[in-house]
């Protein structure tokens, strides 16, 4: 049910939804007065939404900084890699299609190529709700091979669905392969707080190191600053669902 309902409630939550329900109200209400005060509202709520200096403030303050390689001075028993970065329904199935967030699999090898770290785990099945079940794990374990990367460094975890089972199976795995060792996090920055809380929860104590950044160097620039992006809109639907979904985790206790 939790599943299922991380899927669906939160787009009834994003500002898009608020945009159109106004336009919407706007357009068929017979009142001339609301007409008025909702269509003021919904291009009000265009010019907040689509300004991309807010949005990327916002994403400044939320994500999780980047950890200059040269801080790691020793390595890591054990990468951690969630998924969630590419499109397992695309086809023809003769390739791996990487979606935004691909840093995560290729810091992952980095890191690992400058033995930073000594085995990489990835976490994570299918994440759709309905259809295509194939594993996003196996996939980018395929990435990992055709790099370099000895099938011995590498397991792979392919059950989970979301941020939670990513954190529970992933403890069982280590707890039976890599007890006791050193655990690095690797996933997008605007995920890594969720993500370390769920497995902190897990009983999984891990450094995190963030990847695939929103949050850009800031910009004063009058087209920046003033102008509407539908950009800024697509990343106020990332920042609101993440928000939503970390203080939901915190609410269950997830994370």
């Amino acid at each position: 049910m939790f599943f299922v309902l991380s899927k669906t409630l939160f787009y009834l939550l994003m500002p898009f939804t608020w945009i159109m329900g106004c336009l919407l109200y706007a357009l068929f209400t017979k009142s001339e007065k609301r007409r008025k005060t909702f269509l003021i509202v919904t291009v009000v709520l265009l010019f907040v939404f689509g300004n991309s200096f807010l949005i990327n403030e916002l994403f400044r303050l939320w994500e999780i900084p980047a950890t200059p390689i040269a801080a790691i001075e020793k390595p890591y028993d054990v990468g951690i890699v969630l998924t969630g970065i590419t499109s397992i329904d695309q086809t023809p199935k003769d390739r791996v299609y990487f979606e935004k967030g691909a840093d995560r699999i290729m810091h992952a090898l980095q890191l690992y190529k400058m033995g930073k770290l000594k085995h990489i785990l990835i976490t994570g099945g299918s994440g759709n709700l309905v259809g295509n079940k194939e594993s996003e794990a196996e996939e980018l374990e395929q990435v990992l091979l055709m790099s370099g990367v000895p099938q011995k460094d590498i397991t792979i975890e392919n059950k989970s669905r979301n941020t939670r089972e990513n954190a529970l199976f992933s403890a069982n795995v280590l707890k039976a392969k890599f007890p006791g060792q050193s655990y690095l996090l690797i996933t997008s920055a605007f995920h890594m707080r969720r993500s370390e809380g769920c497995f902190q929860q897990a009983g999984v104590p891990v450094t995190v190191f963030s990847t695939d950044f929103y949050a850009k160097p800031r910009k004063f620039t009058p087209n920046y600053i003033i102008i509407p992006s539908e950009g800024a809109l697509g990343k106020w639907y990332v920042l609101c669902h993440e928000i939503l979904g970390y203080l939901t985790y915190r609410v269950m206790g997830y994370a």
